[in-house]
Order: structure tokens, then sequence, then C-alpha cells
């Protein structure tokens, strides 16, 4: 077998439809659109869901439910799942490595659920009320520091309207 006597196997590889080439290839004539209306017309467009005016679906149907666009970048830790995990000091890449959490997790929090019988350290992960005195009385520690968000400074419009307007007097 060589390069150059290489085939793709019999039948996986088709010709193309050429519509509008002429009765024989039977895609002529119409070229598949069928006869009249707006969707045979070259412009023949109308939008996804659209439905001659009617009030359509998806608007007559009550809205219901919402799915957070941020729900997958804070996991939740049971209690159970640290005292499987072989490493003390228990930070968020260490929760990665172990498979515990998602690759693609932003946070985690410990949530109290199962039990813990070793003493561990938590590193900048978030922990409820109940697994913070639970892992407080195995002998380990949380330490989190809160990030604060800077807010940007608001710009005052007036103010910066004013200079403008005394050089054009000047």
């Amino acid at each position: 077998m060589r390069l150059n006597s290489l085939k793709p196997a019999a039948g996986s590889k088709k010709d193309r439809h050429r519509v509008g080439r002429g009765g024989g290839s039977g895609w002529g004539k119409t070229a598949g659109r069928g006869h009249k209306g707006q969707k045979a017309r070259s412009g023949g467009f109308h939008k996804l869901g659209f439905e001659g005016g009617q009030m359509p679906l998806h608007r007559r149907l009550p809205k219901r439910g919402f799915k957070s666009l941020t729900r997958g970048d804070v996991a939740e830790v049971r209690l159970g799942e640290l005292e499987t995990m072989q490493a003390t000091d228990i930070d968020l890449a260490a929760l990665k490595s172990e498979g515990i959490v998602s690759h693609q997790a932003l946070a985690a929090k410990v949530i109290l659920s199962g039990k813990l019988s070793r003493k561990i350290v938590l590193k900048e992960v978030k922990a409820t009320k109940g697994a913070r005195s639970m892992i407080e009385a195995a002998g380990g520690k949380v330490e989190f520091t809160e990030k604060k968000i800077e807010e940007k400074p608001k710009r005052d419009k007036k103010a910066e309207e004013k200079p403008a307007d005394e050089a054009a007097k000047a």
C-alpha cells in the first residue's frame, strides 16, 4: 500500500446536489423549492419561530424558571469527599487534581455533609458555618481571605462638560 494508491471507501463520497441545473438532474425547474409561496421566492425569508403573523408559540407560553449563567462557577464539596483526599492542605487546585471539582470551576464551597475525622487545612476555599465548625473540631482550620471587588469610579458628566464650555468662550 502506498499513499498515492489510497482511496475512500466505495459509496462514502457523494457528489453534492447541483440545484437548478436542468430537469435531467432531478433538481431542475423549481430547484426543490416547490411551487409559489414565500419560500419559493428569492429573499423569501422569515425569522425563526415566525408563524405568519400569528402570535408565535414561544410568546404564547408562559415564562417559567431561570437558569443562571454562572451556576457552574462555584462548586459544592462535601466533607465526606475531603475525608477521602490524600492532601492535608486543600485548595482549589488540589480539589481539581483529585477530580472532586470540575476543571471549569472558579471557586469551591465546603458544605456539611458526611463526616470528617482527620486534620485538614482549607486554603482559599469557602465553607459553611457547620462545615467550618466540624473542620475546627477535627483539629483543622479554614484560611479564607475575602477578596473585595473594587467598584469603578462614577463619572460626573456635568463636571466634564464645564471645562470644554469655558475653553470655547475664551
